[in-house]
């Protein structure tokens, strides 16, 4: 991996322990000549592009597995100071990120100095070499579909986490969404690996809209292409009949899965070159298209990965070697950027930044997921966005991690879970996750992020904030339905039994029975907040001379007025706004357990009541034999916040 530096073993007694130092190197400060190493344990250096040229922005990325005090010191051919970067970002891992705009030709040196020393080193260095104009890039290989330079290991994985926090860096208050992945990609203050291959893959217009399922592989197999590492998928069944998921076969790029006589894709993925080679040829008279490294990437993803990877892929039983994805423990270590979360129903979600607790705040942890429309959009951990059930039928939900794949002798292979236990570069695969009750895994995660006690009132506003966030994403997926029908789609055909919550097409884009279901039980969380902490007292800091139950009091007229005051509008079918409080959304909860129908009008949907004037305007309901499906076989599912397995 060109511009890689391994980084190999960092001694175990430091890790955690290293103390926070003042430290601060003054510009016009030469590099050290002593302690200068190329290899520290539990750091590493990446220089992007992979082959640098004048003029074309320069890269360094540093990471630490450790908080060290510490900036990366970027220097030209002529020694003199060009960048440096201070301030430590992330964490776990934690990392340093400096930049050239214009870099002259000749080499470079880039220096993460060290505030005190570690195994001997006071600074992690690396030469850069910027060439007088751009490479080819890394070639290509007839039997891979992309050629494989590195390895997975602690260094790679480190820079992964690392990648994908500065990917979907927002602010703590925000609720940032994209229309697509592509345009987060494409965004080169975002993508630390903008153009790193230097083949302008960033800028050819491919469209890459994952829905949850393909998102955590798209992430991972776009960070694979760009460094050269091995990747792969398996073919998995969905379980049913009592039976959780299974992996029949696995496949990887050096391996390829033969393409079946048909196989229809799914809606979201078409077009995914569209506009890469000056817009779509007419019909009769297609154009050819080159299969350069970039194209074969893009077709690897859209008509291979996406068309077969799918919700129950990640769940087979975390005793199984033969998945994609394994167990891992509820540490703080490990709940790091990339790490998977698959609940039991079929939603998947990427974390993608942690953020430890303060006096004022708890800690949190945020995540990404895909919707069906191709929509990307960054979510908090809390009860309604990631639920937790143990059910063998559905498979292993929980947080988990690609499993390593590595050269065997016969090729790439998959590590098992007891090489994962036993591998001094990973070590964390766990089955502590399938031995916890739902109430016990919460219980935990509240452990994990504030391992101090928390103030009652401030826990309960961030799970409203959350329901607030939850509720207004749910704006966004009525109205893209509401769209769907102005612009002339069609009745759409419901699905029949648990396929509505799984299936393709239109019913998947724009209905929304299993973010529904999410929403009913975000609602359920937040009504029984003040309970949850009468009954667990000691995981909050109690105000003085009030007893739980005092407290728990206080909360539900705090939890009244917040609801009330916190509101939202939606446009209804004539175009017009109408505004909702949460407390609305929260009494219409019976309502809400049949408005995920997309055939319906949007006041429907948002469970506009009778004969009221919100309702006036409601030009559009759902065919007679949906409507009576929804009332009198599927709201059970709904009312008793339960999703079915397959048959």
């Amino acid at each position: 991996m060109t511009g890689c530096i391994g980084v190999r073993r960092f001694l175990a007694g430091l890790v955690g322990m290293l103390p926070a130092l003042a430290f601060g190197i003054g510009a016009d400060a030469a590099p050290p000549d002593s302690g200068a190493c190329t290899s520290i344990k539990g750091f590493a250096l990446l220089a992007t592009p992979s082959q640098p040229w004048k003029g074309a922005p320069l890269r360094v990325l540093a990471v630490s597995e450790t908080a060290v005090d510490a900036e990366l010191v970027l220097r030209g051919p002529d020694g003199s100071l060009a960048a440096r970067a201070p301030g430590r970002r992330g964490g776990p891992p934690y990392f340093w990120l400096a930049e050239v705009p214009a870099p002259a030709s000749g080499e470079w040196t880039a220096s993460l100095r060290l505030a005190s020393e570690q195994s001997g080193c006071k600074a992690l260095t690396t030469d850069v070499t910027v060439r007088k104009s751009s490479a080819a890039g890394p070639g290509t290989s007839p039997k891979s579909v992309w050629p494989v330079r590195a390895k997975w290991n602690r260094e790679t994985e480190d820079l992964y986490s690392a990648w994908i926090e500065a990917l979907f860096d927002a602010p703590l208050d925000a609720s940032p969404s994209w229309p697509a992945l592509h345009e987060v990609l494409r965004d080169p203050a975002r993508n630390l690996l903008h153009n790193h291959l230097g083949l302008k893959e960033d800028e050819t217009g491919l469209v890459i809209k994952p829905d949850c399922a393909d998102l955590p592989y798209f992430l991972r197999a776009y960070f694979a292409f760009k460094l050269g590492l091995p990747f792969g998928y398996s073919k998995c069944t969905r379980g049913g009949k009592g039976k959780p998921p299974q992996c029949l076969s696995w496949w990887n790029i050096e391996n390829q899965e033969p393409p079946p006589e048909a196989q229809e894709p799914k809606p979201q993925q078409t077009g995914l070159f569209d506009g890469l080679f000056g817009g779509a040829a007419p019909a009769e008279k297609p154009k050819p298209r080159p299969k350069g490294p970039v194209v074969a990437f893009g077709e690897y993803l859209s008509e291979t990965i996406a068309n077969t990877v799918h919700s129950g892929t990640g769940r087979p039983p975390a005793t199984s070697d033969n998945s994609d994805y394994y167990s891992v423990p509820l540490t703080e270590a490990v709940l790091r950027p990339g790490t998977v979360y698959h609940d039991p129903y079929g939603h998947i979600l990427v974390v993608v930044r942690r953020v430890p607790q303060t006096p004022e705040t708890a800690g949190m942890i945020f995540a990404v997921d895909g919707q069906p429309d191709g929509t990307v959009a960054r979510k908090r951990f809390w009860r309604g966005n990631f639920l937790f059930a143990q059910n063998a039928a559905l498979g292993s939900p929980g947080f988990k991690r690609f499993r390593p794949i590595v050269r065997g002798k016969t090729g790439l292979r998959r590590l098992t879970n007891a090489e994962i236990a036993g591998n001094p570069d990973y070590g964390d695969f766990s089955l502590e996750q399938s031995e916890l009750s739902v109430e016990g895994f919460y219980d935990r995660m509240d452990d994990v992020m504030s391992p101090s006690p928390l103030d009652p009132e401030r826990a309960m506003m961030a799970a409203i904030d959350a329901l607030d966030e939850q509720v207004r994403a749910r704006v966004t997926s009525v109205e893209n339905g509401r769209k769907y029908h102005q612009k002339g789609g069609g009745e759409v055909t419901m699905p029949d039994g648990p396929a509505i919550f799984e299936t393709t097409g239109a019913w998947e884009d724009f209905a929304t029975p299993s973010r529904d279901l999410r929403l009913l039980i975000a609602i359920d969380v937040v009504r029984g907040f003040p309970e949850r902490v009468a009954r667990r007292p000691e995981r909050y800091a109690m105000p003085a001379q009030k007893t739980p139950a005092d407290v728990k009091s206080d909360l539900e007229q705090k939890l009244a007025a917040e609801l009330a005051s916190r509101k939202f509008a939606y446009t209804r079918s004539d175009g017009s706004e109408w505004t909702l409080a949460l407390a609305d959304v929260a009494g219409r909860s019976a309502d809400l357990e049949i408005a995920y129908n997309v055939n319906d009008c949007a006041e429907l949907r948002w469970g506009a009541p009778a004969g009221s004037d919100e309702i006036k305007t409601c030009n559009r309901r759902a065919p007679d034999a949906q409507r009576q499906k929804m009332a009198s076989t599927y709201r059970a599912w709904f009312s008793e916040r339960r999703r079915p397995p397959r048959g």
